[in-house]
């Protein structure tokens, strides 16, 4: 026979105000929101994610993003992509602006309050991905205009 609660649990009443340690307090949730816009960025853009290997990223002691992936993009490239691309309709201008000067290895963003720091290993720059021989390329796989003998990429992938 099961016993039957008449009242729902209580929680415990902490005291404490959603700013004050709160994990999913406002600044939190600001954080994680910038964090999402940067990385909806950089997936939007299909040229960079193919051309970077070993995408990742971390959150810093100071509360700060760490984006870092090998070859690919200059990070300096990565900072105007991100400048270009996160944007709120609601809010004229960017939501993304440069804390530091950019380089080819590194660069230092400010993204809704948000400090992001990013770290290209060994980049080749939008240039040399554009001319490197061998990538495969998303639009080419998907440009269905050019018409060879040989069946397309994405015919293979689909089996047609």
């Amino acid at each position: 026979m099961s016993v039957k609660r008449k009242h729902a649990l209580r929680r415990p009443n902490s005291g404490m105000v959603p700013d004050q340690g709160d994990e999913l307090s406002l600044t939190s949730a600001r954080r994680y929101e910038a964090f999402g816009r940067v990385m909806a960025a950089l997936a939007a853009d299909a040229e960079f994610i193919e051309s970077c290997r070993d995408l990742t990223w971390w959150r810093g002691s100071d509360h700060s993003w760490h984006i870092e992936w090998r070859d690919g993009p200059y990070a300096s490239e990565a900072a105007a992509l991100l400048a270009e691309q996160v944007r709120d309709p609601g809010y004229e201008g960017s939501l993304v602006t440069q804390a530091g000067p950019g380089s080819a290895g590194s660069a230092v963003l400010d993204v809704m309050g948000v400090r992001f720091e990013l770290r290209a290993i060994d980049p080749m720059g939008r240039a040399t991905v554009r001319a490197r021989p061998g990538l495969w390329r998303l639009a080419e796989a998907l440009d269905t205009t050019r018409r060879t003998n040989t069946r397309h990429p994405w015919e293979e992938l689909l089996g047609g």
